[in-house]
């Protein structure tokens, strides 16, 4: 596995986005991303974190990906792993398995 813990990071809002009619909040998403990563990958390190692109944010790289969600480039919740996007709006966990994957974790038995 390589020596960097992966960063995984969820853009999202309380409110539902309007074009992810049915899809879970993106709170819920970053929570059942979590543990279905740590289900999948136990023991692997890894960091994730929430960013509400609602609140005020003070990271211009933050900021930034607010921005570009709010003005319709991305869907939200937006998923990202080291700074690639691997999902957008409805999020499915096999691109994001397969993105660990590729930088070295190595699924439970």
């Amino acid at each position: 596995m390589n020596k960097e813990m992966p960063i995984i990071e969820v853009y999202g809002a309380d409110q539902i986005c309007a074009s992810c009619v049915n899809a879970p909040s993106s709170k819920d998403t970053y929570e059942w991303l979590d543990a279905a990563i740590r289900r999948k990958f136990p023991n692997q390190p890894f960091h994730i974190r929430y960013i509400d692109i609602d609140q005020p944010l003070t990271d211009p790289r933050d900021q930034e990906y607010a921005e570009r969600i709010q003005n319709d480039e991305f869907f939200y919740p937006l998923v990202l792993i080291n700074d690639e996007v691997v999902g957008e709006g409805f999020i499915q966990i096999q691109p994001v398995f397969k993105a660990l994957e590729k930088l070295g974790f190595v699924p439970a038995e």
